[in-house]
């Protein structure tokens, strides 16, 4: 999405600066639904300032954020029960349910949803008060648009899993988040446990794995440990990776990625 303008930078309480933006909540009802494809970062604002409120939620559409808006903290907790959301820019200072518990149900209750508490407190113990309280990040307002983009943004890189690296070695290539190996260029089509067997192959990086060591992580517990299946897999492989063989055998003690 092609950013027209921007919001303003110093945003707090009351500022009635923002162009009018679209319907309070974005659209978005109790339904239950998932993240939308479309956009890369799912945002909750809880702010009872409507005007701040739908402030911060029009420049976040403009950053490709899909965002909904409530105003309470009764309404916020609804909406995380119906919502899959990444994170939650939540004002600690709310009417009814305040904020503070607010970001302690989040914490318990849904451990993977991200808070950015705002608040107008400054004092150190305050903010000390918050992270306490379950806040994975603190912004006092006012503040500039542009770091609360950074840290929600920041937010979301700590919810998605750290991509394994991908293995090279002998002309290998094996990429675990793409589920793709190539030997010399040329892809490879692989059955999931050959790629698996051959996975934790490479990852001993020349130890050598017995057959129980790859049978027990490879497949389930109701594998047989007295069947051939492990040896046929590397069998397979060894035809699939083709020649000179990379996965040797070590007599009596079990296999090893290497020459």
């Amino acid at each position: 999405m092609r950013v027209l303008s921007r919001p303003p930078l110093s945003l707090t309480r009351g500022d009635r600066s923002a162009a009018a933006p679209p319907g309070r909540d974005g659209g978005a009802g109790l339904t239950r639904r998932g993240k939308q494809e479309v956009d890369d970062v799912r945002v909750l604002v809880v702010e009872d300032e409507s005007y701040l409120a739908d402030a911060i939620a029009l420049g976040l559409r403009r950053e490709t954020m899909a965002v909904d808006v409530v105003g309470d903290g009764a309404e916020a907790l609804a909406q995380v029960e119906f919502n899959d959301y990444d994170v939650v820019v939540l004002d600690r200072d709310l009417p009814g349910v305040h904020g503070d518990e607010v970001c302690a149900r989040l914490a318990r209750e849904h451990p993977d949803v991200k808070v950015l508490m705002l608040t107008a407190a400054r004092s150190l113990r305050e903010r000390v008060e918050g992270f306490e309280i379950g806040a994975d990040d603190y912004l006092v307002k006012p503040f500039e648009f542009p770091e609360l983009v950074a840290r929600l943004r920041a937010l979301e890189r700590r919810n998605q899993p750290a991509r394994e690296p991908v293995l090279e070695s002998r002309g290998v290539r094996l990429d675990p988040f793409r589920r793709e190996v190539s030997r010399d260029g040329h892809f490879v089509r692989l059955s999931p446990k050959e790629f698996a067997v051959l996975q934790l192959l490479m990852e001993a990086d020349g130890g050598v794995l017995s057959a129980e060591t790859l049978l027990e992580k490879a497949w389930d517990a109701n594998a047989d440990p007295f069947s051939n299946t492990t040896r046929v897999t590397i069998s397979h492989l060894r035809k699939r990776l083709g020649e000179p063989w990379v996965i040797q055998t070590v007599p009596g003690v079990g296999y090893r990625f290497g020459d």
